[in-house]
């Protein structure tokens, strides 16, 4: 089915721009609704197909649960690994969380290992959602509910609901924030720009640049915006499993090419912190002045960079509401009670049209990067110390 994308953005010296956006209902394997607001709070979304869906009969009090995390790839990852590990223990469960460091081969023999301890129920972040279907096959065969987190499980039909930021919107967000940061520059446009897009293997990295790219295809097509590279695909611009060095090679590579002499790189595309970071660091070898530049995750150091206003904006997915969201809906399905979705028909897996429950992102610039963190959290604490 195809998505149609509708933006309309209106460039100014310092103007916030404006955009519409609007989908279709069965999107394949990684996609969702662009949601036009760049102001709403991190909490869920409600969209018109709100529902409730219940995952098995519940079990008792004590019971094993079964998170399996991917690599370390990010501070958020490390985040979840405590949080439900803390939270699931308060909540009376008994967790088994861990991190598949080895690849999907790892992550297939940790979940049959929790299926074999007799988890009552999987929390999965797939490091290739299409990997694991034997294993989540086996879990449903045993009766037990698997929860996709933050990453969609295709290719199969053992999987209950899906529990997510919403992804599209994130692209959106970041699309959106790049070309306002170009349109506050002091070069006019045309801008020469680069993409980076996550790794191929992670479900969500498709919506990301999906998303980014329904805002600046037009751009790119109307020539506003240059790819001096010519890289403008996700094939092209992918990151293998999102590691800081194969971006910053890439991007050492783009500079070395293409950004001689007097040609400036005025923005770029970053599915994430750690990637903006590390493209941030080629071109400071290349001798380049810094590019409006994006991210997502709201990591420590990019926290502080934006405020300092060398990266121009972040995501907030606010970890610990996240993981706190996903453990009120454990202790529900274990009562027996119906759980919210409020997105039932954007994610098909291939397999089958996958009930979610999406919370909303936020974008982060100068402009509110000191008041936008609750102050428990990482970034919060990271922002205070920046914003004294």
């Amino acid at each position: 089915m195809k998505r149609i994308a509708t933006a309309v953005v209106a460039l100014g010296a310092s103007a916030m721009l404006a955009l519409s956006g609007c989908a279709s209902s069965d999107r394949g394997p990684a996609s969702t609704s662009a949601a036009p607001s760049t102001s709403t709070s991190a909490s869920a979304s409600t969209p018109a197909n709100a529902n409730q869906i219940t995952l098995g009969t519940g079990f008792a009090a004590g019971s094993k649960i079964g998170v399996s995390l991917p690599q370390k790839t990010s501070e958020n990852w490390v985040l979840a690994e405590g949080l439900f590990t803390e939270q699931l223990k308060a909540a009376g469960f008994d967790p088994i969380v861990q991190f598949a460091n080895g690849g999907a081969p790892e992550q297939q023999n940790q979940i049959s290992a929790m299926i074999e301890q007799g988890v009552k129920l999987l929390i999965v972040g797939a490091v290739d959602g299409s990997q694991l279907t034997s294993q989540l096959a086996a879990a449903k065969a045993a009766g037990i509910p698997v929860i996709a987190y933050d990453r969609l499980l295709t290719n199969t039909d053992a999987v209950d609901m899906y529990m997510a930021y919403d992804n599209f919107k994130v692209g959106v967000l970041q699309g959106t924030a790049l070309l306002e940061g170009l349109g506050k520059s002091a070069k006019k446009s045309p801008w020469n720009i680069e993409l980076i897009s996550g790794s191929p293997d992670d479900a969500n990295s498709k919506p990301f640049f999906e998303g980014a790219m329904s805002i600046l295809q037009p751009k790119i097509d109307d020539g506003t915006l240059k790819v001096v590279s010519g890289q403008v695909t996700q094939q092209q611009t992918a990151t293998a499993g999102w590691k800081a060095e194969n971006a910053q090679k890439r991007m050492d590579a783009i500079l070395s090419a293409n950004y001689q002499g007097d040609v400036s790189l005025d923005g770029v595309l970053s599915p994430n912190d750690t990637l903006a970071r590390a493209a941030l660091t080629a071109v400071k070898s290349a001798g380049k002045p810094n590019p409006v530049i994006t991210g997502q995750d709201s990591e420590v150091e990019s926290v502080k960079l934006v405020q300092q206003g060398v990266q121009y904006s972040t995501i907030d997915k606010d970890t610990k509401k996240f993981v706190t969201k996903v453990v009120e809906y454990v202790t529900d399905i274990a009562a027996g009670k119906p759980v919210e979705v409020n997105d039932t028909k954007s994610y098909n897996n291939g397999v089958k049209v996958v009930p979610a429950y999406l919370l909303t992102p936020v974008i982060v610039t100068k402009d509110n990067v000191c008041t936008e963190y609750a102050p428990d959290t990482a970034a919060g604490k990271a922002a205070a110390e920046v914003c004294k």
